[in-house]
């Protein structure tokens, strides 16, 4: 622990869906969900606003829209949210060498390496001008937290989103932890806090009363003696300086543990599709597929597939997941599946080509009036796998909920929805007002999809999404 809350960590606030409001005039202040639009698509980001209907990340797309019928749906940018990932990246960067990129949205920063902050009161000056300096770049808002440790930050930033700082004294970490649920801290999900509720331990003060002895006797020694040591506020890892990333993997802790061996091929599948998503995110692809489960037991087992070459398919690594899955035994039940690629590289041409005929074969809306609520089409009829795409499907594909496009009378727009070989554009841009909605033919000549333009004019603009 350090003698000064010079560790900074930074969390964007819904960053995908901040990201889209930005851009989208229209659909600031309203729920906004990003993610996969297909049958097994999950939420990527919902808006504070979607989120007072208790949507949340790596929930199932169907669940979400049950949730919020009337929210805007719309598949990721990621190239966009990469641009903008850059811009903030780069301000951190100004700040300190040691900078620990965590996802496009999130970091750690040693403010000590920079020499910037030697108290509390520096460290609380450098954190509001760098949440000033992100909103002007941005126009987006990030939550910060002050701590002496990475754990602690985290905490912080957590406790003061949305756009706010939390600094957490060094001293004050056992008062501040004690009342708090044991799921504050980090690698505590949902059936490790049941495992621990079950035992009477449910606040961190307990699990400090417990005992390590204790706590190795219920999750094991690597899992119990970090989670004993966390819980006293002791947290010495180093910031370390962004790096090659290694390997891209999601995860999920169920409630309560999977038996039923579709459901968890389902799960499975979905983290598959999550895994990907994050894959291309980073501008990656893999050679390896890793699958992890945790037993009911605490028994962990992990299998792996090497393929010929890197991919980014969603198909081939969804179908790898399922090979794997079929070597472990799920008998006794499943509480933690994981689904990762190793052996990274960067994208190939073919893996673009890849990753735009998946965006563009996701389901699209069909939202003709600008009053109607976002509905999602029904499933068009099976074709058979021979017969060779018309051309209204194919124009239709190109046409993904979100996107920027471009008309060459009505100007800067962007797909709200479509169907039945008609495609709907809202003409807004990230500093007009809300913007009208116009219909047109999937093949409109006029009609082209665009880059994305800056939120914040003179600021960089994002590729091609």
């Amino acid at each position: 622990m350090r003698a000064a809350p010079t560790i900074l960590h930074l969390d964007m606030d819904a960053f995908f869906a901040a990201a889209e409001q930005a851009s989208k005039p229209s659909l600031r202040g309203k729920p906004v969900v990003v993610g996969g639009l297909g049958p097994r698509g999950v939420v990527a980001t919902a808006s504070y606003e979607a989120r007072r209907f208790g949507v949340h990340s790596a929930m199932p797309m169907g669940q979400a829209r049950r949730l919020a019928p009337n929210a805007a749906y719309l598949v990721p940018r990621f190239a966009f949210y990469r641009a903008i990932s850059g811009q903030v990246m780069e301000l951190l960067g100004r700040l300190s060498p040691l900078v620990e990129p965590l996802s496009l949205d999130e970091a750690f920063v040693d403010l000590e390496a920079g020499g910037l902050a030697e108290d509390s009161a520096g460290a609380r000056a450098v954190g509001e001008r760098l949440r000033r300096d992100i909103l002007a770049a941005t126009g987006l808002t990030g939550s910060v937290g002050l701590a002496g440790s990475k754990m602690l930050a985290k905490i912080a930033s957590e406790e003061a989103k949305p756009d706010g700082l939390v600094l957490i004294e060094p001293g004050t970490e056992r008062e501040l932890l004690g009342p708090r649920s044991v799921r504050i801290i980090p690698g505590v999900g949902p059936a490790t806090g049941e495992h621990l509720r079950r035992a009477g331990i449910t606040t961190v003060a307990e699990v400090v009363e417990a005992g390590e002895d204790e706590l190795v006797r219920l999750l094991g020694r690597s899992h119990g003696a970090g989670l004993y040591q966390m819980a006293l506020g002791h947290d010495d890892r180093p910031v370390v300086a962004e790096r090659d990333a290694k390997s891209v993997s999601v995860e999920d802790t169920f409630d309560v543990d999977l038996h039923d061996r579709l459901r968890i091929r389902l799960e499975v599948e979905r983290l598959a599709e999550r895994c990907v998503a994050r894959l291309r995110g980073s501008g990656h692809s893999g050679r390896t597929i890793v699958l992890k489960v945790r037993r009911y037991d605490f028994s962990t087992l992990t299998r792996s597939e090497t393929l010929r070459g890197p991919t980014d398919d969603p198909v081939v690594v969804r179908e790898a997941a399922g090979r794997l899955l079929d070597l472990v035994d799920t008998t006794g039940g499943v509480r933690l599946l994981g689904v990762g690629v190793s052996g990274l590289a960067d994208y190939t041409q073919e893996d673009l080509f890849a990753q735009a005929e998946a965006e563009q074969a996701e389901p699209v809306r069909d939202e003709s009036a600008e009053s109607a609520p976002a509905q999602a089409t029904q499933p068009a009829a099976a074709v058979p796998e021979a017969a060779p795409p018309t051309a209204t499907e194919t124009a239709e594909r190109r046409w993904s909920p979100g996107h920027d496009v471009r008309h060459a009378v009505h100007g800067a727009g962007w797909v709200q929805g479509s169907g039945l070989g008609r495609v709907t554009v809202r003409f807004e841009e990230p500093g007009s007002e809300p913007g009208r909605v116009r219909t047109f033919s999937v093949d409109d000549p006029d009609l082209t999809p665009s880059d994305p333009l800056p939120l914040v004019p003179g600021g960089a603009t994002g590729a091609a999404a």
